[in-house]
């Protein structure tokens, strides 16, 4: 299917904007079924206003690497019965794993 360029109207900012050909075989490829109803400035300043608004800060759980010793932190509650890793013990383990 030969795609070509379309203008649309920006539900946000009312501007008119090219849904390129290329774009539209992008959305056909991703299986997406409705064309873009904002131009990329308002997409993009929603996708900003969304991001940041949203995102809270990850709580971290400060644990002993079972190989080194050393304090690190990990961003999940560890359970008793598995061994964590530091940053560079981790490394190593999944280097070796990969053999």
């Amino acid at each position: 299917m030969a795609f070509q360029d379309r203008v649309l109207t920006c539900k946000e900012c009312g501007s008119e904007f090219t849904f390129t050909a290329s774009e539209q075989e992008f959305y056909a490829e991703k299986g997406f079924q409705n064309d873009p109803a904002r131009c990329p400035e308002c997409r993009a300043a929603r996708k900003r206003q969304r991001g940041t608004a949203t995102r809270q800060p990850r709580e971290m759980f400060t644990v002993i690497c079972a190989e080194c010793g050393a304090e690190t932190e990990v961003p999940f509650k560890p359970s008793s019965n598995r061994p964590v890793y530091c940053r560079d013990c981790y490394q190593k383990q999944k280097e070796y794993s990969s053999y």
